[in-house]
This record gives C-alpha cells, structure tokens and sequence, in this order.
C-alpha cells in the first residue's frame, strides 16, 4: 500500500489520539513522555497498533509509529537510518516543513531524541547527532533515507506480529558516508567517559545544539 487508509481503518481510540497529534512538535512531546521498551523478554518490532496498546516503544518503533500518525496529516513515511560502527543504529522520522528537514524520534538518551525543522539536507540532520551518538561505543558513519511504502503491501501499521522485515530492509538500505577525525571523537569520548563516572545513572545534556532538539 503506497497510501495512507482511510480514518476508519483505525479504532476510535486510534482515531482521537491521531487527532490531537496533528503536528510533529505534539508527536514528539507524546513519545518522549512514553515508556521506553528495553525489550526485556527479547527483541520487539512492534507496529503502531501494538505501541499504542502496550504503551512502550523503542526507537525503531517510534519511528513507525510517528510516521503512520503523521502519514494521516499528508506527511510522507519517511525514516532515516543513522549507521553506527557498533552496529548499533539509530532509526528516526523525518519530515520537511517549508523546504527545511526535522526528525521524530526516542531513545534511551535525551540527545537522539527529534530535531526542529531547521536542516537544509539530510546530511545536516544525521550531522547533529554525531556528538550526542558517542557513547562508550557509538560513532556515526553513515545514513539511509526509507520510505515505508517500499515495502508494499507489508503491514507496518496494524500487524499484531513481530516486523523484523522493517529491520532487514533498514539494514540493506544504501547508506552515505559521514567522515569524522579521530581527534573529535576521541575528544568527545574522553568527555563522555567523564561524565558518566560522575553521574552513571544520569542521561548526557551537555550538547551545544540542545537548541535545535524538539523536546
């Protein structure tokens, strides 16, 4: 399906929650209020339908499920995979308004979370994630542009099952290169690794681009 359903594919509640979020902004403020799912009984994929029942989502289920509530308001369902040397992806949604790209996203850190539509390109995008994406582990290398529809007829708006088709098809994606220097990333390590011995519990907020982060 290459376009979005009707309303009435969607139950009641579905349809008064779509509704209300009706901007990137409130959709970004309802998923980062939502439970992370650390998938402690095993790896999820789940659909909107399922995030919305069970209340919890990772990032790659966000990312879904941003793009089927805001496909209901003419955006297209678009995410961007964010490639990381660890293997350790990052999957958000990214929309454009009056020319300028701007992401939906969650995670564990308040740093990948979504960006104000301020970035020229989808390079600039990927770009101010690079220094919130260091961690012990993480570091940037790339990023793929999908559209959910390339996926056909492939259910990723209602499925009851687990989607790992969603997942081996970001991982086949083609993906341009972010080149790096060592030097940054070994700088912005060294922080990292400070910070969290001091506050290992806490989320790092120290970023000078916290002023284009949607809250």
């Amino acid at each position: 399906m290459d376009r979005a359903p009707t309303r009435q594919a969607f139950t009641a509640k579905e349809r008064q929650l779509i509704q209300s979020l009706n901007t990137p902004a409130r959709v970004q403020r309802f998923f980062s209020s939502m439970p992370y799912n650390w998938e402690k009984k095993g790896g999820t994929m789940r659909s909107f339908r399922e995030v919305m029942k069970r209340n919890e989502t990772h990032c790659l289920e966000a990312a879904v499920a941003a793009a089927v509530i805001l496909e209901q308001h003419g955006y297209p369902p678009l995410l961007l995979d964010i490639e990381s040397v660890d293997l350790l992806d990052h999957v958000i949604f990214v929309f454009q308004q009056d020319g300028l790209w701007g992401s939906i996203a969650r995670s564990r850190d308040i740093g990948l979370h979504g960006r104000k539509p301020l970035f020229r390109s989808l390079r600039d995008l990927a770009w101010s994630y690079f220094d919130p994406y260091v961690d012990f582990s993480g570091r940037i290398k790339g990023y793929g542009l999908a559209s959910l529809y390339d996926l056909g007829n492939y259910d990723w708006r209602f499925s009851a099952r687990n989607m790992s088709k969603i997942e081996d098809y970001l991982r086949e994606l083609p993906h341009k290169k972010i080149h790096s220097s060592d030097r940054r990333y070994q700088r912005l390590l060294a922080r990292y690794q400070k910070y969290k011995q001091r506050y290992p519990d806490r989320s790092a907020a120290y970023y000078d681009n916290r002023s284009q982060w949607m809250r």
